[in-house]
């Protein structure tokens, strides 16, 4: 009779042994964000939605009554902004999803994909608004009306304490989607202040200064612009798996402190969506037995874990050390 043994009871000595995290060490699945941080990033996005859509027909309205087409610009910029708000809520509505068959790492890239489909539509709307600002210098003028001013400064001073506090938001829960929303209010609150300015001048300046508002919607196109290249490096390296050097310096660190590992071979992670994924190589005595390089391949991976809780799941691969 053939008797079926436990591998990981023998004392047969460790070779090469992969092992994984199971999902209930972490307190959630793999791959999905907390419901914690999935509901303060939507609130976040949200806010901003109802806040643009709200400026965005002020700014419009109040231009077009008053003149100003700087403000006419700032306030189809802040219509694109409730779009660009709305895709970060969609991005990361899909990013909370947790693993499926057809994606067994989670949906966290749908987060930076939201913030690079923002960031190119905010550069997009610099280049429209600054060719049309560039017609407008040519073109008769009225002078603007001097209540456009107190619009603008209602925008600014809410626009900036809404980027303060989305981007306070989006480093705790390192999202670059909704960091990317917070830059987007800082753009506006900048834009805004160009509007600020033009119109003052066009306002004191007289019939010489009426296109100043102008130059300050081409000026603030600009700053858009650069804003739009900033937000979309982050969510580019995101999506190319670009590697997390604090994430992988501090993994390396906690692993090698782990009693029975005597090197750290290979370390690798990736970003996906709020959560982090690590690859390790660990070196280990190659005359223990399977059962004790298991024991410490767990041993690892909880270390790791409990260092950092963004860290979703960790592979440990165990090796005899050189």
């Amino acid at each position: 009779m053939v008797r079926q043994t436990d591998a990981s009871k023998t004392n047969l000595p460790a070779r090469n042994a992969t092992h994984s995290v199971a999902a209930g060490q972490t307190g959630r699945p793999p791959g999905g964000m907390t419901s914690s941080a999935w509901r303060t990033s939507a609130r976040v996005a949200l806010f901003g939605m109802i806040v643009n859509s709200i400026f965005a027909v002020a700014k419009i309205v109040g231009g077009v009554f008053g003149h100003a087409y700087v403000l006419i610009a700032d306030g189809i910029e802040s219509g694109l902004d409730v779009a660009g708000s709305f895709v970060i809520w969609s991005g990361l509505k899909v990013a909370a999803r947790p693993p499926d068959a057809s994606h067994p790492y989670g949906h966290g890239k749908a987060e930076p994909l939201a913030a690079a489909i923002v960031s190119v539509g905010v550069l997009a709307a610099a280049v429209g608004l600054a060719i049309q600002s560039v017609r407008e210098i040519f073109l008769p003028h009225h002078v603007p009306a001097p209540y456009t001013l107190a619009i603008l400064i209602v925008v600014i001073v809410t626009k900036e304490t809404l980027f303060r506090y989305a981007n306070r938001i989006g480093r705790d829960v390192e999202s670059t989607a909704v960091q990317t929303d917070a830059w987007h209010h800082r753009s506006d609150a900048l834009t805004s202040a160009a509007a600020f300015i033009g119109i003052s001048v066009a306002l004191v300046g007289g019939k010489r200064w009426q296109s100043a508002d102008d130059w300050a919607a081409i000026f603030a196109c600009m700053v858009i612009a650069a804003n739009g290249v900033r937000l979309l490096r982050p969510a580019f390296y995101e999506i190319m798996d670009t590697a997390p050097r604090k994430i992988v310096t501090s993994v390396c660190s906690v692993a090698s402190r782990v009693p029975g590992v005597i090197e750290i071979e290979k370390c690798r992670a990736r970003k996906m969506g709020l959560d982090f994924y690590v690859d390790l190589h660990v070196g280990v005595d190659g005359k223990i037995s399977v059962h004790e390089g298991h024991d410490i391949a767990h041993q690892v991976k909880n270390a790791i874990q409990h260092s950092d809780s963004r860290i979703a799941d960790v592979l440990v691969h165990i090796e005899p050390a050189q």
